[in-house]
């Protein structure tokens, strides 16, 4: 089996609670900029137009979707999609929001290298997500040492995976939000605004840290689970 229940104790316990420390602060920083807003009434969705336009991207829309915190950039569609909270808000996280999406659209059109690599290894990522499961599941009935010995390595190589994938997320969000910022910072908003912004992105960025953060030691846990075995 891959885990047991000091496993659970010592392994997964610290990084669920990482997990909602991180989620709390997201939510209550945002939270707290969705109530404030700009001072120049722009919404999320103008502010995404503005700055594809500024930066000389023409074929990006930007369309208003449901749901919370569900915005997005695709890059196959090429469209940016906003939270209806976003979209139609002209609070200083909405516009955050909606100015970081256009960082990353801003990547593609520059041919920024890591937005590239992470694109091409999405879909072995997604491959080995699922695999696992089923990997996990046969460890539950296998028990022959050979077969078993197969299965922990090939869950390693996927726990691998996993994590070289939001090893390389982290340079592209902390880059969109950094290009983010700067649009904002050019466009005539506050100090204190430009500040504001910064807060919800970098609650944001946190919760990729605390991703890969828990794919490391994931990782490591099944290496070292492996070399007692």
């Amino acid at each position: 089996m891959f885990y047991n229940y000091y496993f659970g104790i010592y392994t997964m316990l610290p990084l669920i609670i990482l997990s909602l420390i991180v989620q709390s602060r997201l939510n209550s920083t945002y939270s707290k900029y969705s109530r404030i807003s700009n001072s120049r009434g722009m919404t999320g969705g103008q502010m995404a137009e503005m700055i594809l336009r500024r930066s000389g991207i023409m074929d990006v829309s930007v369309t208003c979707i449901n749901g919370r915190l569900s915005d997005h950039f695709d890059p196959a569609q090429k469209v940016i999609r906003l939270s209806e909270e976003v979209y139609n808000g002209n609070t200083i996280a909405a516009i955050g929001v909606a100015a970081h999406e256009c960082g990353h659209a801003i990547q593609y059109h520059v041919d920024y290298f890591p937005i590239k690599l992470r694109a091409s290894v999405v879909g072995i990522t997604n491959f080995s997500s699922k695999f696992l499961y089923f990997l996990i599941l046969a460890s539950l009935f296998i028990n022959v040492v050979s077969i078993s010995s197969v299965i922990f390595n090939l869950a390693i190589l996927c726990y691998a995976i996993i994590f070289f994938f939001q090893l390389v997320t982290l340079p592209v969000e902390f880059n969109a939000s950094s290009r983010a910022v700067e649009q904002i910072a050019g466009n005539g908003f506050s100090e204190e605004e430009v500040k504001g912004v910064k807060k919800v992105l970098s609650a944001a960025a946190m919760t990729y840290v605390a991703s890969a953060i828990t794919a490391l030691v994931q990782l490591l846990a099944m290496i070292s689970r492996s070399r007692r075995r």
